[in-house]
Order: C-alpha cells, then sequence, then structure tokens
C-alpha cells in the first residue's frame, strides 16, 4: 500500500472529494450573496439634516 492510500494516523475524517467541498463553498457563497442582497434591500434612513430619497 502506498502513502496515498492510506489514512494518516490521527486523523478524524478522510478528506472531503473535491465535489463537496465546491457544494459546501457555493452554499456560503449563495448565504453571502443572500445577506448581501437583503442588507442592500433593507431601507435606510437618511443622514441628519439631509432628505430621504424616493
Amino acid at each position: 500500500m502506498t502513502q496515498e492510500t492510506v489514512p494518516a494516523q490521527g486523523t478524524p475524517a478522510p478528506p472531503k472529494g473535491l465535489l463537496q467541498q465546491m457544494e459546501e463553498l457555493m452554499a456560503a457563497l449563495n448565504a453571502d450573496l443572500s445577506q448581501l442582497d437583503a442588507d442592500l434591500s433593507a431601507p435606510r434612513s437618511a443622514p441628519a439634516g439631509q432628505p430621504e430619497r424616493a
């Protein structure tokens, strides 16, 4: 057996596959973009002394 096929001692879990890593990254990116969209869509109050824009 080669070093590549034998898991390292003390490793809690096998390495993730590339597809799983990409899915997790896409989910995190989607969550970040959803939060950004919510932040940008939220009504904002105008700073003191400036009228609100419609």
